[in-house]
């Protein structure tokens, strides 16, 4: 009689058989799943990839035109400043040139020179400043902080506490 729980060759032979058959089924199956998960990944991504380049591509055009007008502006902004500055200086020139008889007659003719002599530089330097364009007038600041670092700092510091003590608030 054969005992049940006994392997037999034959039977040993058939489960190793089946047990292989069902490992390369299942490898086969997760392969497969495997295969189809790549695929939806795959498109997915793709899908979200090509929208992400499609939306930074947006922001960048927008982020452009934003610079652009913004330089536009900011270059309006910048003449703008500058032609109220020469038309200050021309204005503070006629005034001094319109008191200088009191001044001579109140000082002296030796410090209604000075007026004059102030007067006048005032004109020319704002006549140069009307000449020059944006540019220039940069170039021309590079130019005095090189050869001049001390007293850029010295100048930068003065109008810090200028406009500090201008726009300081009253308690």
């Amino acid at each position: 009689m054969v005992d049940p729980v006994a392997p037999t060759e034959d039977g040993t032979a058939n489960a190793k058989n089946h047990f292989t058959k069902a490992m390369e089924e299942a490898k086969a199956g997760a392969q497969a799943l495997a295969g189809e998960y790549r695929e939806k990944i795959t498109k997915t991504t793709g899908d979200w990839s090509g929208e992400a380049k499609s939306k930074s591509g947006e922001a960048k055009d927008k982020a452009n035109a934003f610079a652009a007008d913004a330089k536009v502006k900011a270059t309006e902004y910048a003449n703008e400043g500058k032609t109220r500055t020469s038309q200050a200086i021309v204005g503070l020139s006629k005034m001094i040139d319109e008191n200088v008889a009191l001044i001579d007659d109140k000082v002296g003719p030796k410090y209604g020179d000075y007026a004059r002599s102030a007067s006048k530089s005032m004109q020319d330097a704002a006549a140069r400043l009307d000449e020059k364009s944006l540019d220039e007038l940069g170039e021309d600041a590079k130019e005095f902080v090189r050869k001049s670092p001390g007293l850029a700092v010295g100048m930068a510091v003065a109008a810090g506490f200028l406009f500090g003590r201008l726009f300081k608030k009253s308690k």
